[in-house]
């Protein structure tokens, strides 16, 4: 059995998506933990990924399919997978900002980080500012990740931030920006947690701010 977990693993690496969704289910029909064919097969293939993505080694089209694999897998997991297993890293809210209507890099940091461990709940595009501080009060995230692709929209990051004071719930959760026009610089001028230049090391940054 432990011959499949690092099949899934490689599979996961490869963009074998077919191929790790039947191991996931073969395994779970031979009666292996589901916890262990998430950290051992699934969580350690992705682990991979993410290096060899920040690394230069993979690229945006290869790191999706290895993301589309890690989802099909996650299908046969979730209805035997208890909540609290499936999401040990904790809880991320993603959104595109009012305005923005790009989503190619918040869809691949929100698969990455499901991929690390995290309950991903992904907003979706164009998101107004009330409804990502209501969605923060709501699910009570340990981590919001706020996506841009536009200089026009970048202001409406610290628009969000300073929505989050207002409710009172700023201290409540820890803010990641990213986005091609994004800077380290900008992140600390509107006051977010961290600043990701791309998915791999938005995931890395979300793992560090949870475990303080």
């Amino acid at each position: 059995m432990s011959e499949k977990l690092g099949k899934i693993a490689d599979g996961l690496l490869h963009g074998k998506i077919k191929e790790v969704a039947e191991l996931t289910q073969e395994l779970l029909d031979e009666g292996m933990d589901p916890e262990e064919i998430l950290q051992k097969g699934l969580f350690a293939g992705m682990d991979v990924v993410g290096k060899k993505f920040r690394d230069c080694e993979m690229f945006i089209p290869e790191v999706l399919r290895s993301a589309k694999a890690m989802h099909a897998a996650m299908e046969k997991l979730r209805p035997v997978l208890s909540e609290e297993s499936s999401s040990k890293a904790g809880t991320v809210v993603m959104a595109t900002v009012q305005g923005d209507l790009h989503d190619i890099g918040k869809n691949l940091a929100g698969m990455m980080m499901e991929g690390a461990g995290f309950n991903v709940i992904d907003m979706g595009i164009d998101r107004k500012t009330e409804d990502i501080v209501a969605m923060v009060k709501d699910k009570k995230p340990q981590i919001l990740g706020l996506s841009a692709l536009l200089t026009t929209t970048m202001p409406k990051m610290g628009e969000v931030i300073n929505a989050l004071k207002e409710a009172g719930i700023r201290d409540q959760v820890k803010v990641i920006v990213g986005g091609a026009p994004v800077t380290d610089d900008f992140a600390l001028e509107i006051g977010a947690d961290a600043y990701a230049p791309n998915a791999s090391i938005g995931t890395e940054k979300a793992l560090e701010l949870v475990k303080g």
